[in-house]
Order: C-alpha cells, then sequence, then structure tokens
C-alpha cells in the first residue's frame, strides 16, 4: 500500500487548508486512516482518526476546526483544516492503522506534506 499526500503550502492564520491522502488500494478495507504531524523541534503528534467511514477522534487542539474525511470511491483520506494557527505548522503525515480498544495503531505512513501558517 503506498500513500501519497497533497495540498499542503503556505497559509495566512485564519485561512484553510484541505489535505489530501490517496491510496493505492481499497480504503474500504483499512480498519482505521489517521492524520499525524510533526513541528520543528516536537514529537510526531496525532491529529485525527476514522474507522468505518464515519466514527472520528480529534486532538483536543484542533476539535472544532479540523474534519477527516474519506471518499472510499477515490480511495482518499482528507483533512479539512479551517481557522488554521501559526501552530498548526507542521509536517502533516497520512497513514492507516488499526484502533484497538479505543487506541490507534499506525502502520504505513505517507511521505508528508508541508502546511505553514504565517501570523
Amino acid at each position: 500500500v503506498q500513500l501519497v499526500e497533497s495540498g499542503g503550502g503556505l497559509v495566512q492564520a485564519g485561512e484553510s487548508l484541505r489535505l489530501s491522502c490517496a491510496a493505492s488500494t481499497s480504503i474500504f478495507s483499512f480498519n482505521a486512516m489517521g492524520w499525524y504531524r510533526q513541528a520543528p523541534g516536537k514529537q510526531r503528534e496525532l491529529v485525527a482518526t476514522i474507522r468505518s467511514g464515519s466514527i472520528t477522534n480529534y486532538a483536543d487542539s484542533v476539535k472544532g476546526r479540523f474534519t477527516i474525511s474519506t471518499d472510499n470511491a477515490k480511495n482518499t483520506m482528507y483533512l479539512q483544516m479551517n481557522s488554521l494557527k501559526p501552530e498548526d505548522t507542521a509536517v502533516y503525515y497520512c497513514n492507516t492503522g488499526s484502533q484497538l480498544s479505543g487506541t490507534y495503531i499506525p502502520t504505513r505512513w505517507g511521505q508528508g506534506t508541508q502546511v505553514t501558517v504565517s501570523s
């Protein structure tokens, strides 16, 4: 399985971006998918997960601003990011994985896409 992210870029605070993650195979078979991000000098953190097409979870820092979704027909996962803040600046990675007892465990990763939010 290959995952390819796109949609990153440079925006001003308050603007929006939509990230895409295209999979080389049907995403319908995945137990769960998610987005992580890693800012310079910080650990990689989980941003959002989705399973069964509609069960979603978000980090507190992005709740109400980010929306994760999938399009099975296009084998693509999305991350709609609104009201972006400078602290959202990071490399964003999509992944597939499993949701076990409330814990998301990623197994396959994309190469990442840079999101930079200027103040």
